[in-house]
């Protein structure tokens, strides 16, 4: 603006000097002053308006301008809402997807779980119709067996009143009671049958020496045969280690709801008192209570726990432990080196490491069994493999007695039938408690290994309570034959030492004081193993110097 007026003032200056220089040849002094200050008056009025021009185009090229910056920034705001709303509709979409996904999982785990309350409502309702065709059948056996009870008690109190006719009649031909002609018979057959009863003995012991090769084998199967123990299971509890106390309160779960649900899927009882950073897992099944157990120890290491997951990680247990039953059969039936067994069949045998009797792992005792039989076998000449076979499959049944009814021996029979095992085998399985009869020498090389393995020396947990009861009974029995001073049991009871009245037994009774208690012993008690019962029979002469 300065340096456009100040350009004007020059041309304006210049102008006015050429006229005044024209005026100055033509004309007067005054008129060039006015003409001068006309000219000046009107450079004045042009240099206003061309100012006055330049702003007013300055003034629109701005506005354009600035037109120009909005229509762009609109542009550009047109095309970030565009950029915005594709991004806003693209995380939708990924969201959308997600939410439909999670949807569709929840879907299938509500579907599963839906399905196996509705087996378990079908396995119910069949066991429910079972027990209740057992339960009536139960009332149909009652009946009749009162019916016959009161057939029975009639023909007893018959029986009863001819009985009493014939002892009244007797009493009156003998002029004695029955007590005193007791008294009398008896005491005549102790008098003249103990010296005869007690060489008896000695003969039959004699003659038994001197045929002791000959009859070795049958006494070493009586003799081994004659113990059987209960099934029963002394370990029942699994204690899991937490890392601290407030897993406990995690383990729980809000009203509960994460026991319950570990409870009601593993089917354990969880016990949570106040022992530190110690849960219980409590359970009469060894399988459960193991797959209770990783399940537990996975949930703490993962730190998640709620019931989706429980049942999330107790499936995954699940399918590995049946892979790792599946390697201990194998790893037993590599061990003995036996061949050719259905994979059905290692399943099962490899369930028998879950089962325990008296604290002896049932697979353990299993294969020792089965390592015994094959020595026995291999001393008497039989064939080993065979012996090993049915010396591991034994005790197969107890593979799922926890699952089906039955004894062990039955269901086992049914095991080996079911794959085609050999009829030695099968006859094993079920002779070697004396439920049926041995029909092969096989089948009692079996029963002796199985005693053996069972009454061996830390082979089976027994309280002291119970080993105290059982020499106590031991020593009652000796004590109450006729002649015994003291009988004393040694040997953590594998020996009963009987001490008689020198002055009341003979040499010759003491024999058969020794047949009797052998005998009441096997009447009255179960024992492992075997006890060797010693009469000692001591005379002393006594003098006194003075």
């Amino acid at each position: 603006m300065t340096s456009i007026k100040k350009t004007f003032t020059i041309k304006l200056d210049d102008d006015l000097n050429k006229y005044l220089n024209i005026d100055s040849r033509n004309g007067g002094e005054m008129n060039n002053i006015v003409f001068s200050i006309l000219l000046y008056i009107i450079g004045l009025i042009s240099g206003l308006g061309l100012i006055t021009l330049f702003f007013h185009i300055k003034k629109n090229n701005a506005s354009k301008e600035a037109l120009q910056i909005i229509e762009d920034a609109r542009k550009r705001a047109e095309d970030m809402e565009k950029q915005i709303m594709s991004t806003a509709k693209s995380e939708i979409e990924i969201i959308k997807n997600e939410a439909i996904q999670f949807a569709k999982e929840k879907k299938e785990e509500i579907k599963s779980s839906e399905e196996r309350i509705l087996q378990r409502e079908v396995s119910m309702d069949k066991r429910d119709e079972l027990y209740q065709k057992r339960e009536a059948l139960l009332d149909e056996k009652e009946e009749k067996l009162n019916f016959k009870v009161n057939e029975i008690q009639e023909e007893k109190s018959k029986v009863d009143d001819i009985k009493n006719e014939q002892i009244e009649i007797l009493q009156k031909i003998s002029e004695m009671t029955i007590d005193e002609a007791k008294k009398v018979l008896l005491d005549d057959v102790k008098s003249s049958m103990t010296k005869e009863i007690g060489q008896y003995i000695k003969e039959q012991e004699m003659e038994a020496k001197l045929t002791a090769d000959k009859k070795a084998k049958e006494m070493l199967i009586s003799s081994m045969q004659r113990y059987a123990a209960d099934i029963a299971s002394d370990q029942t509890v699994t204690v899991v280690d937490l890392p601290n106390d407030d897993m406990k309160g995690r383990i729980i779960g809000r009203e509960g709801r994460n026991i319950r649900t570990i409870e009601a899927v593993c089917g354990v009882d969880l016990i949570i008192d106040d022992t530190p950073e110690a849960v219980v897992v409590s359970s009469f099944d060894p399988l459960r209570r193991e797959i209770a157990r990783i399940t537990l120890e996975t949930l703490i290491k993962d730190g998640r726990i709620h019931p989706t997951r429980i049942e999330e990680v107790y499936d995954k247990v699940s399918k590995d432990m049946k892979q790792k039953i599946i390697e201990y059969g194998n790893d037993a039936l590599f061990e003995l080196g036996i061949t050719k067994v259905d994979p059905g069949l290692v399943e099962l045998i490899g369930k028998l490491h879950f089962r325990t009797s008296y604290g002896q792992n049932a697979l353990q005792h299993s294969i020792e069994v089965a390592q015994l039989s094959g020595v026995i076998a291999s001393e008497l000449f039989e064939d080993i493999n065979l012996a090993k076979r049915a010396g591991l499959l034994h005790d197969i049944g107890k593979a799922i007695d926890h699952d089906i009814e039955g004894s062990h021996v039955e269901l086992g029979i049914n095991i080996a039938k079911k794959f085609h095992e050999n009829e030695v085998v099968i006859n094993s399985i079920a002779s070697h408690h004396g439920d049926f009869e041995a029909t092969s020498f096989i089948a009692n090389i079996v029963a002796i290994a199985d005693s053996l393995s069972a009454s061996r020396p830390g082979a089976r947990n027994d309280s002291l309570e119970n080993y105290i009861q059982r020499l106590s009974k031991l020593e009652e029995v000796g004590n109450t034959v006729d002649g015994v001073d003291k009988a004393y049991a040694l040997q953590a009871g594998r020996e009963l030492r009987v001490i008689v009245k020198p002055e009341e037994v003979d040499d010759l009774t003491a024999h058969k004081i020794a047949r009797d208690v052998k005998e009441k012993i096997e009447a009255t008690m179960k024992y492992p193993g075997t006890i060797k019962i010693t009469v000692v029979r001591e005379v002393r002469a006594e003098e006194e110097a003075k």
